[in-house]
C-alpha cells in the first residue's frame, strides 16, 4: 500500500507571512495525522522561508505516523537530521536559493558525496532517500551510494500528463522497474495532484510513498483539510 505524507511547507509559509503564529504548525500536523495522513514531510531551508529549524525539532516528538525531512545536505542539515532522527530523510540537490525542487542528483558526478553523508545519516539509523529523475543510469548508480530508496522527481510526469499520460508515464514505469532490480524502495513526489495522481499509482510497480503539498494544501482551500487528504488517499487506493 502506497503511504500518503503531506508536506507542511505551504502551512508554515502562511503562517511566516503575517508572524505569530496562525495557523499553528504543530497543531495543523497533528491535525493531518488525525484525518489520516501515514506520514508528514517538511523541507527546511537555510533561510528559513517557510519551516523554522525550530519547527523541526517540535515536529518529532508530537508526530505518531512517519517524519520525512528533505533538504540539501549542508552541514547545519546534516547537523539537525542526525540530531532530530526522523524516520526518513530526503536528500534534494537544490541550491539554497531555489523557489522549489527543480532536479534529481547525478549520482555519478556526486557519488562520493552522497556516499559520505548517506553514511552518516545510516550510522543514525535513519532510512535514507534521494530525488531523482527517470535517467536510467543515474538509478543504476543510486545503488552504489548506499541510499534505501529513490524518489522520482514527477515534474516532467505532472507537465505533460494532460496532453498523453501513456507518454508521460512510461520513463517512471522503466525507472520503477529497474530501482525494483536494484532492490532500492521507491517513493515519488512533485506536482502530483487530484487528477493525475490515481493514474500514477496505478501504472507505477512498487511505490511506497508520495509527499504532496502544495496540490493539497491548495485544494483544501475549497474541499477542507481533513476532506482534501481522503480524496488523495482514495486515488492511492
Amino acid at each position: 500500500m502506497t503511504k500518503l505524507s503531506v508536506n507542511i511547507n505551504k502551512i508554515a509559509t502562511l503562517r511566516n507571512a503575517r508572524g505569530g503564529n496562525l495557523p499553528d504548525l504543530l497543531n495543523v500536523a497533528i491535525d493531518c495525522e488525525r484525518f489520516g495522513a501515514e506520514g508528514i514531510t517538511v523541507h527546511p531551508r537555510p533561510d528559513e522561508r517557510h519551516i523554522h529549524y525550530q519547527d523541526v525539532t517540535e515536529l518529532k516528538p508530537i508526530l505518531t505516523t512517519e517524519f520525512n525531512i528533505e533538504g540539501y545536505p549542508s552541514d547545519a542539515f546534516i547537523r539537525l537530521v542526525t540530531g532530530v532522527k526522523p524516520a526518513q530523510v530526503t536528500l534534494v540537490p537544490d541550491p539554497p536559493d531555489a523557489l522549489t525542487s527543480n532536479a534529481g542528483w547525478d549520482t555519478i558526478k556526486h557519488r562520493s558525496f552522497l556516499k559520505e553523508v548517506i553514511g552518516e545519516f545510516k550510522r543514525h539509523g535513519i532510512r535514507t532517500a534521494i530525488f531523482i529523475e527517470t535517467d536510467q543510469k543515474m538509478i543504476g548508480q543510486a545503488p552504489v551510494t548506499g541510499t534505501d530508496r529513490v524518489e522520482l522527481y514527477t515534474e516532467a510526469y505532472a507537465k505533460h500528463y494532460a496532453t498523453d499520460r501513456d507518454a508521460a508515464i512510461q520513463p517512471y514505469v522503466d525507472a520503477a522497474k529497474l530501482a525494483d532490480q536494484l532492490g532500492l524502495g521507491l517513493n515519488a513526489g512533485h506536482d502530483l495532484n487530484l487528477e493525475n495522481l490515481h493514474f500514477f499509482h496505478r501504472q507505477i510497480p512498487g511505490l511506497l510513498e508520495v509527499s504532496i503539498g502544495h496540490a493539497l494544501i491548495c485544494d483544501a482551500l475549497y474541499y477542507g483539510l481533513e476532506n482534501t487528504i481522503q480524496l488523495y488517499l482514495r486515488q492511492l487506493r
